[in-house]
């Protein structure tokens, strides 16, 4: 699954309804009719760019077409998780429950987003396999129900 990248796509997302929540993360989708902009390709630089003369037809990278894809995007605030590796391994979490679930979900746009706080009491450390543990549990159930909702 491809990342989210561009902060115009991430308020499009996050400006939807939740498509699902559990207790610390909910998750926003927009559909590929109204999530993917296709642009028009950039004009080629006028000069010969490659050192190979001969041009086997080829089309540039840029020129391609831009396929319909899902795309995932992650938003852990400072405020639920105040230190970084708590951030980090999170964020990690959620594109990789993304990447097991892919297949599942509909094509478009997607965006996990921590809404709460997991209790720092109940986990040894910022990055304990406790929580590595709790949040993979938990993001499964989140996109279960995610695939299985109605996008409408």
């Amino acid at each position: 699954m491809a990342r989210l990248l561009s902060s115009q796509d991430f308020e499009r997302v996050l400006g939807s309804r939740s498509r699902a929540s559990t207790v610390h993360f909910a998750v926003h989708h927009l559909p590929a009719d109204a999530g993917d902009r296709v642009e028009p390709p950039v004009e080629p630089f006028p000069g010969n760019l490659s050192t190979d003369s001969d041009d086997r037809g080829a089309r540039p990278v840029d020129d391609s077409p831009v396929p319909a894809l899902r795309r995932l995007g992650a938003v852990v605030p400072k405020r639920h998780a105040r230190r970084a590796v708590t951030r980090s391994l999170l964020r990690r979490q959620i594109y990789a429950a993304g990447s097991r679930h892919a297949a599942a979900l509909a094509r478009g746009l997607w965006i996990v987003r921590l809404r709460a706080p997991f209790d720092r009491g109940s986990f040894v450390s910022a990055a304990s396999v406790a929580l590595r543990q709790v949040a993979r549990d938990e993001l499964d159930e989140l996109f279960r129900a995610a695939s299985r909702r109605d996008p409408s």
